[in-house]
């Protein structure tokens, strides 16, 4: 393995060992409702369920808390970049508000819930900022401070930073937080357990029946039985709405280096610029903190190179943080929703027992935790008051979103028509070097072939299970990559990621 394939893994998931797998369910085990996902919106959910005496089941295809969420940068935050002020140009300044105090609540009841439950989980209050170093950009930002600031949030504009280089302005909202997210949510797991409720763990659902109740089937032909279903698997696996015409997934890199104490930043740090720079710290060993710094957003299975773009993330920490000895490297997906607001709520229009929650933008750890007390409200006969905003049917983003919907609809076209319209021509099989993959013509079909260290060949289609769209190589990552909706497999092809719920089909070379 080389060393930048060693440096792959993410610092949370690593300080956090998970422990034995949650068993399989039964076949036929039934329950009040079934959580399909566990991140942090479908732990989230299933704890607020079992807290008000739901009978849960817990369905993940992996390891609790390893998807997404165990890739995090563990900001929990209601300021997310520049939203508060498009969403008042966009909608009005009550939906603005709605969504400030919703997202707030959120961060502060993580706290309670880690006070609550004494989870150690390395919680610090700490200070957002949204920042720019162009000047250019200063107005947008003066925009934003204002606009949070009549939302309700502790906000202001500011050119007072602890960075290590100065900014032209940046939107400071103060009483947020940082914590260790893996450590949270095995934490909330086993008060699921105490509460009754129980956790599957490598437990693939390629079913959904709605119905009273429900019934899921599982990859190994279990089936579980619900009143109500909540599907919380990032990307949605099940998807009525077709939701996925309103989702647009990225992916985002992160680097993680030691460094000392004293030359930390003490705050949270986001730019949209430079293709976003995320700045944060943590508790690290020997009195130092662990340099955080995320970026290099791009669309999965684009093609991009993504060594490049993690060497650009390393340039960039050097220069304003000094020599820095990575420890960590990892990389992160999130889905962007057309209107920018989060999907939580009713499946589709029809539907009565099945709810979904996705299109967390960036900011999953404050959505996943408002999405759970959200969905635990509308399955217990309640209604927030910012359930409408983030209601999946809802009809008036329609019109607003039309540009972003138009243009997520071209990309995907582009991929699911264009890239079979490419020549036929390109690398053959001897021309992959070991660690890496592409797309070769075997008898006159596109085949995905990944070459391992030991010069073995793995040949499976090129057609992602999901859709069609054909499949592009991630060689950082080791994974075959869909641009159409985020679906990402190994190099056997088997599905690391969703919404595809089937593995590649092999092939003979």
């Amino acid at each position: 393995m080389d060393e930048q394939a060693a440096l792959h893994r993410s610092y949370w998931l690593e300080t956090a060992p998970a422990g034995e797998p949650g068993p399989p369910p039964a076949d036929g085990l039934t329950v009040d409702v079934a959580v399909v996902g566990g991140g942090i919106a479908g732990l989230s959910t299933a704890w607020e369920l079992a807290r008000d005496g739901h009978r849960v089941a817990v369905l993940e295809a992996g390891r609790l808390a390893a998807g997404v969420t165990g890739y995090t940068t563990a900001k929990l935050t209601a300021q997310h970049t520049l939203i508060y002020d498009k969403l008042r140009r966009t909608r009005d300044a009550e939906a603005a508000r709605l969504y400030a105090r919703s997202q707030y609540e959120a961060v502060r009841h993580a706290g309670e819930i880690a006070a609550e439950l004494g989870i150690e989980c390395e919680w610090e209050e700490s200070t957002a900022y949204t920042f720019t170093r162009q000047a250019g950009r200063v107005d947008e930002l003066r925009a934003e401070a204002e606009a949070a600031r009549e939302a309700g949030l502790p906000a202001e504009f500011t050119t007072d930073t602890d960075l290590p280089f100065p900014v032209a302005g940046a939107v400071k909202v103060t009483d947020q937080a940082q914590f260790h997210p893996v450590k949270y949510l095995r934490a909330l797991a086993e008060d699921i357990r105490r509460r009754g409720g129980t956790l599957h763990e490598n437990t693939r659902v390629t079913g959904l029946t709605e119905g009273e109740p429900c019934v899921l089937t599982t990859e190994a032909g279990a089936e579980v039985k619900a009143g109500a279903v909540v599907v919380a698997t990032h990307y949605p696996v099940f998807d009525r709405a077709l939701l996925f015409t309103r989702l647009s997934p990225r992916r985002e890199l992160v680097i993680a280096a030691p460094i000392e104490a004293e030359a930390a930043p003490h705050g949270m740090y986001i730019t949209p610029d430079e293709n976003t720079r995320s700045v944060r710290t943590a508790p690290y060993t020997d009195g130092k903190r662990l340099l955080v710094i995320t970026g290099e957003h791009f669309t999965p299975g684009a093609g991009e190179d993504v060594e490049e773009r993690f060497g650009r993330l390393v340039e960039w920490a050097g220069r304003h943080f000094g020599d820095l000895r990575l420890s960590h490297r990892w990389a992160t997906q999130d889905n962007d929703s057309t209107d920018t607001v989060p999907l939580v709520g009713p499946l589709h229009q029809g539907s009565r027992h099945a709810y979904v929650a996705t299109g967390f933008g960036g900011w999953g750890l404050s959505g996943g935790i408002m999405a759970g007390r959200l969905l635990a409200d509308l399955i217990g006969g309640r209604t927030p008051e910012w359930s409408g905003l983030y209601d999946p049917r809802r009809l008036g983003s329609v019109v607003r979103e039309g540009g972003e919907f138009l243009k997520n609809q071209a990309k995907v076209a582009k991929h699911f028509v264009g890239d079979r319209l490419t020549s036929m021509s390109g690398p053959g099989v001897d021309e992959i070097a070991p660690g890496d993959g592409a797309i070769v013509h075997v008898d006159g079909k596109r085949t995905a072939v990944y070459r391992d260290e030991a010069g073995a060949l793995h040949a499976v289609s090129a057609r992602c299970t999901h859709l069609g769209c054909l499949v592009a190589f991630n060689r950082a990552e080791r994974a075959w990559e869909c641009p159409c909706h985020g679906s990402r497999f190994d190099p056997d092809g088997a599905v690391v990621q969703g919404p595809a719920l089937r593995p590649l089909e092999p092939r003979e070379l």
